[in-house]
Parts: C-alpha cells; structure tokens; sequence
C-alpha cells in the first residue's frame, strides 16, 4: 500500500508552474475515462485525459465487450425480447445484492435504452443476432446474450428473463486479448478525439491539489518526473479497481489473496486511497467478482459438487454466481460429476472458453466407485447422483431449479473433474458516489470538484455481478462524471 504521505492532498498555493491544464482532468482512459471525456468535451469543456500506461483502453480493451443494458433496446425489440425498466430493475435489485444501492439501479434501467442508442451513435457497432448457448462469452459476433442467469433460478421467477449482456460486433475475437471490448473502446475514442480531447500518456497520479476544500488538480508522475495538473472545473478518476494492491486486498477482500483476475495490473487502488485521503466514503469494499475456471458447456450437462460431495448451485446460472458460490461460501472446492456421453456431447459444441475443458481426474464404471476413488465421505456422492437422478428421470430439478432442458439423468461410465481452486477475481467496491458521480465525503456531501465513474467507484453491484455490469454502469456513470466535472 502507498504510505500515506504520498497520497495526502497537496495545497494549490504551494504548487510553482503548473505543467498541464484543462477544464476537466480524467485519470484513466479505459470505458469511464472515455465516456467521461465525450461528454465533458460536448458541454463545452477544455479536456485534458491522464493515461497511466502508453496506450488508451484499459480493461475495457481486453474485455469481452458485454455492456449490462435492457428496459427495451432496439437490440432486444428487433431480436423478439420483451423487457422494461421495471422489469430489469426487479432483476438487478435481486442478482447484485445484498445491499445494491436502489437509487443508483433505479436510475440505470430507467436510462438503459438512452445509453444504448448514445453508445450507437457514437459508433459501437451492435449485430442484429442472438446467442442462446451457454457460455462466459459467445464465439461468434452476435450482439445479444444472456449474461447474468436472468433465465435461471431462482431470478426466471422473480423477473421476466430477457437477455441483455449486448455485445460489440467483432470478427476475430481473442478472450483475454483482444475481445469485443475493443470494438467498444475504438469508436469511443475516436470519438473523443474528434471532440479534440487531450491525452498525455505513460502519467502516475500521485495526489489530489486542493483548493480549501475543492479538488483543483491532480499530481502525476510522467518517466519519473512529477508534475502538477490544474483542473479548472473538476477532475474525474477512472482508474479502475484495487485488484492488484495486495495491501488492499487484504484489508477488505480477503477471499481474493493470490487470485487477481483483472485484465490488466494498473488496477491497484490509487485513485480511491487518494480520495480516501479527502476523507471519501467507501461502500461495498468487500465485494468480488468470482471468475469460475470450467467451461459451462460441460458445466451444464453435469453436476457441480463441493468438497462434501453435495450440489450447491444450479449449473445453468451465470457461471460468475459459479465462482461466488464455489469460493466465497464452499471453500473453494468444486468437482463437476459428469457422464462419458455428456462430457464428448459438451466438448463437440460451440464455446467460447475450450481451454476450460479439462480431462477428468477420475473414472468408473459406478458413483461408488467413483466416490471412492476422489475419497468423499462413503454415501455422500452416492445420495447426491440418486437424488438428482431420481428427479432428473422426470425431467426434474426441484432441489436446485436446473432448467429441465439441461435436466438427464448421470449414467455410466462417470467422470469428475477436478475443479477445486479455479477461480479468481476482482473487485467491486469502491468510492461512494451519487448518481450524479459526485463523490461522497463520509460527512454524506459531495467533495466539490471532485468525481469518479467505473470499478474504482461502487457502482451498482453490491455483492452479486452479471457480466456487462462493469462495462455498463462505468460507461453510464462515466458519462454523468463528465457532464458534472464540465459544470465545475
């Protein structure tokens, strides 16, 4: 972790050249950055964007694309898919709790489809075309995808499904290199550029400058030499989350010690210790996102079971709840019980993640046999597989809720993966904010001059995630912090 000294805020008197100035000052140039940007520079404002690394794009670059939107998109209207504001806040109050922050997702569906036509506008391209398979991400180019369980339990009886993880259109696609995210970035940024936003590169924010008690500019490092940022109507931060600062980690997201799984190591915390600094309010700084390393094509023709040799989730959900269920409540241990025709059946389909289709660690001819070999307690494999199999003869999940077209009795010969200790994540929490992206002083005022958008903030997942939530309410928010850092 930094030491405090330098992250405490500096005084603009004691500040003798101001190296750079702008209206609006932006730390980081992934999704919030940007966003912010465009919107910042159509109010009229002068921006001036401070990239950490020698290349705009951030996580968002690198991520699958998905942005979290529904209520009636074009996307979804011209794909046959029924939804409303009401019904996807129902959803999202359900799956990204406890404690989701209803003001925030109140407002988010009620602009959903708004943002959706801003981001075409802008450029990001969106393929008339649905993806229903299952998967962490689809392999092709199309633009709709379920991506958060919204059609499984228990939120298919608590919300009408619908999907809405909309994905940019992109052939060629890499998963962790260079994936629809790229093509959500791309058109942004030229978009901004267009606007004539400003970036300076390869810039370590260092501190926040006060002015009394407004934030004024930013303190940066640039190849080693620090400079002073004058911000004339606010700054934004955007620089992500704190999944690469082990210290932070430590003291609030303990589950996640040794497991980052952010796209990119910036994400270290900065930005929120700085504002801490200010005296910021935090919220939800224990919360993560759970990357589950198994293939849900295999996933969803098996059962998952934990170290007790007992179902805990129902394997056609989102396989980020997987990942929470596995490692935040069973220990970290997993094993997917599944039968030879099923396995071959799941590794012969579509998928975006094949390099998560392991071989089994065990094989037999009998459950029995089976339990015995992975050395779970004797009966305890056997009842589960009998239970399931009881109800799956009927097509049936009444202990979990299975879906029943991905309901079949496990025949033999079985199989079980070792799947214990796959998972990794990031993290949620972050800087309170309204949702005006002003940030919050623990005082419950905002600190004037002084905004943030994207996973440094707590956005508006408080424990659960669906993918596109990230890319989502950062864009959104992103766009908020511009406008209101442009009013000063």
């Amino acid at each position: 972790m930094a030491e405090a000294s330098s992250i405490r805020p500096q005084s603009a008197a004691s500040i003798e050249q101001w190296h750079f100035e702008a209206d609006v000052v932006v730390a980081g140039y992934g999704i919030a950055g940007v966003s912010a940007s465009i919107e910042a520079a159509r109010a009229g404002a002068d921006v001036l964007v401070l990239e950490r690394t020698s290349g705009w794009g951030g996580a968002a670059a690198l991520a699958g694309g998905f942005i979290y939107l529904g209520g009636g998109t074009p996307l979804q209207q011209a794909l046959g898919f029924e939804d409303s504001p009401a019904n996807m806040k129902s959803f999202m109050m359900a799956a990204l709790g406890p404690g989701a922050d209803e003001e925030k997702i109140t407002d988010y569906c009620e602009g959903s489809v708004e943002h959706y036509n801003w981001l075409v506008d802008n450029g990001v391209p969106f393929k008339e075309s649905f993806y229903g398979q299952p998967g962490w991400e689809t392999p092709f180019d199309d633009g709709l995808m379920y991506s958060g369980g919204e059609n499984s339990a228990p939120f298919n009886t608590i919300a009408t499904p619908a999907p809405r993880g909309h994905v940019p259109q992109m052939s060629g696609k890499r998963t962790g290199e260079k994936g629809g995210g790229f093509m959500l970035m791309k058109p942004l940024i030229e978009t901004a550029e267009s606007l004539g936003v400003r970036a300076e590169y390869d810039m370590r924010v260092q501190r926040l400058v006060v002015d009394g008690d407004r934030v004024v500019g930013i303190i940066a490092k640039q190849y080693g030499k620090e400079v002073a940022v004058r911000a004339r109507t606010g700054v934004v931060l955007a620089t992500g989350s704190f999944a690469y600062n082990e210290a932070m980690i430590q003291s609030y997201a303990p589950r996640l010690i040794g497991r980052p799984g952010a796209a990119v190591e910036e994400h270290d915390g900065k930005a929120i210790q700085m504002a801490q600094a200010l005296g910021a309010d935090l919220a939800h700084m224990d919360a993560t996102e759970v990357a589950f390393f198994g293939d849900p094509q295999l996933m969803i023709r098996g059962i998952l079971v934990n170290g007790r040799g007992q179902r805990y989730v129902n394997e056609d959900t989102y396989p980020g709840r997987i990942g929470q269920e596995t490692l935040l409540r069973n220990e970290n241990q997993a094993y997917l019980i599944i039968d030879e025709a099923s396995y071959e059946e799941g590794c012969a389909a579509d998928s975006s993640t094949p390099f998560f289709r392991f071989q089994p660690k065990w094989v037999a001819e009998t459950v029995e046999e089976l339990e015995s070999d992975m050395g779970l307690p004797e009966g305890t494999l056997q009842s589960t597989v009998e239970v399931y199999n009881r109800h799956a003869a009927r097509g049936e999940d009444p202990v979990l809720g299975k879906k029943k077209e991905w309901v079949k009795p496990i025949g033999s010969p079985v199989a079980a993966l070792d799947l214990r200790n796959f998972t990794a994540g990031f993290t949620l929490g972050g800087l309170r904010t309204s949702i005006n992206s002003e940030v919050m002083h623990v005082s419950g005022e905002p600190i004037p001059g002084l905004f943030a958008a994207g996973r440094c903030t707590a956005g508006v997942c408080a424990g659960g995630y669906a993918s596109g939530t990230s890319l989502g309410d950062g864009s959104f928010y992103g766009r908020r912090a511009g406008i209101s850092a442009a009013k000063g």
